[in-house]
């Protein structure tokens, strides 16, 4: 059945071909972004081979096929989960199978388990609230709590407010601002909210934490994320409600008085092993030298993963399977790490870092795919030393420049990703697969982000872009920092 499936969504597909359909968002079909320029040496010199890359990424759709068996034989990916563990052994499999050198590395990683988890308005008028629980958030009282609610929109109301904060239970309802094409998605100016809320409204005496869902799309549906809890601080239970619901709240406690019953049962657990799984395609001429490529093997555990980040990983495993399958072998070895425990510790990325810590020197590049399967844009750089981030991206310029054929040529300063980013101290040169993020946080977190979310031609492209890149960055003849 499972076959059948792949099948049919296969056949739904569009016929391979070498530009993809032009994504909504590109105006100008010859190029997107300031970095499509006059051909350099470097795209002359590989342009033949990222034109067979595309094709053959465009072509095979196999990180559409790969993802389909994790997210429908496996699922959403929590650490410390038995899913997880199959996830890992399925990964090595997968690799092992395409070719790929491949081992696993031993990471302890935090075991939090989600429990019953409800709310209701008991006054004004009974009414069920619908929402999820924080990762690591900790349970209520037997029986749950019922309390005040104290609604506030950001850190200073909340000062304002905390002489009624004490007892209470504290809704942060700060929304997100829609996507534009200017400024992007808006999660960092408020995820700060449901990391750090519980601990803020603790200090200020409060007994439960809920939190607006952070998205600027809601179809009732709540989303999930990491909290944190500060050392010394008083742990308080925290939960995310509906952004359906949080204006309602909100518009209730501009009438009067709301009170509201919460119950979660989660619990933390002891940590338990887990373990990042690693594969290569070794480099003819400079094995030593590394370009890593990766993404987050673990998820939360609602939905199925499937954009979070499923299609990062899937992406890393093809992209070397196309290289493969082209009988194209770098100088440099190529390394696909796929991450564990990002969503809720972060773990597996710190103990990657220093596990190698003796060969960082020698990884020339880390790229890191943590957005969705969505049209690749092109790349965001980071470096600890600036004068070096500009180097990088001027070479990364030139290399997507051989990206124009999926409008993928985009190349900025910004963030490389969560699980490469301890490797950046050490001077590793950082890359961000950039996406079309328009939907993203329709879906993150949450129930909604299933293999149905994920278009196998914008995967395919995204294939492409990751597999020029790094095969190009690992065969320059030198690093891509070099002065």
């Amino acid at each position: 059945m499972k076959t059948l499936l792949v099948i049919v969504a296969l056949a739904a597909c569009e016929p391979p071909q070498l530009t993809a359909k032009t994504p909504d968002w590109v105006s100008d079909t010859t190029a997107y972004g300031p970095n499509t320029t006059q051909a350099t040496g470097v795209a002359d010199r590989y342009r033949a081979t990222a034109l067979a890359i595309i094709a053959a990424a465009q072509k095979d759709r196999g990180a559409f096929t790969k993802l389909a068996e994790l997210t429908d034989t496996i699922g959403h990916r929590l650490a410390g989960s038995p899913e997880l563990d199959r996830a890992i052994a399925w990964a090595a499999a997968a690799m092992k199978a395409d070719g790929m050198e491949v081992h696993t590395e031993k990471v302890m990683v935090p075991h939090w388990v989600r429990g019953i988890e409800e709310a209701q308005v008991v006054a004004p008028q009974a009414r069920t609230l619908h929402l999820i629980g924080l990762g690591g958030s900790v349970a209520t009282p037997k029986g749950g709590i019922t309390a005040p609610l104290v609604v506030v929109h950001d850190w200073a109301e909340l000062d304002a407010k905390k002489e009624h904060v004490k007892g209470a239970i504290v809704l942060f309802d700060v929304a997100m601002p829609p996507y534009t094409e200017k400024d992007g998605t808006h999660y960092g100016t408020v995820v700060e909210y449901r990391f750090g809320g519980a601990t803020e409204a603790s200090k200020r005496g409060a007994v439960a934490m809920l939190v607006r869902s952070v998205t600027a799309t809601s179809l009732g549906t709540p989303h999930t994320g990491a909290l944190g809890y500060a050392d010394g601080a008083t742990k308080i239970p925290a939960a995310a409600v509906t952004v359906e619901d949080a204006e309602l709240l909100d518009r209730m406690a501009t009438r009067g008085a709301v009170t509201v019953h919460l119950r979660l049962d989660d619990q933390m657990l002891p940590d338990v092993e887990s373990a990042n799984v690693i594969g290569e395609l070794v480099g003819k001429d400079k094995p030593d030298e590394i370009v890593v490529i990766g993404g987050h093997i673990d998820s939360w555990d609602v939905g199925q993963g499937a954009h979070d980040d499923g299609a990062g990983i899937v992406t890393m495993m093809e992209a070397v399977r196309v290289l493969k399958q082209l009988k194209l072998q770098p100088r440099r070895t190529i390394r696909v790490v796929l991450f564990t425990n990002e969503e809720n510790g972060v773990r597996g990325a710190k103990a990657y870092a220093e596990a190698h810590q003796a060969e960082l020197a020698r990884h020339v590049l880390a790229v890191e795919s943590d957005s969705g399967g969505f049209w690749p844009r092109g790349f965001s750089t980071g470096h600890k030393d600036p004068e070096a981030g500009k180097r990088v991206r001027a070479r990364i310029a030139e290399i997507t420049s051989l990206l124009a054929p999926i409008h993928a040529t985009h190349v900025g300063a910004g963030h490389g990703g969560t699980d490469i980013g301890p490797m950046e101290s050490a001077g590793v040169p950082q890359l961000g697969l950039e996406v079309d993020t328009s939907h993203y946080f329709d879906y993150h977190h949450t129930e909604a982000d299933t293999l149905d979310k994920v278009d196998p031609r914008q995967l395919a492209d995204d294939v492409a872009a990751v597999a020029v890149l790094a095969y190009v960055v690992a065969d320059l003849p030198d690093r891509v920092d070099a002065p």
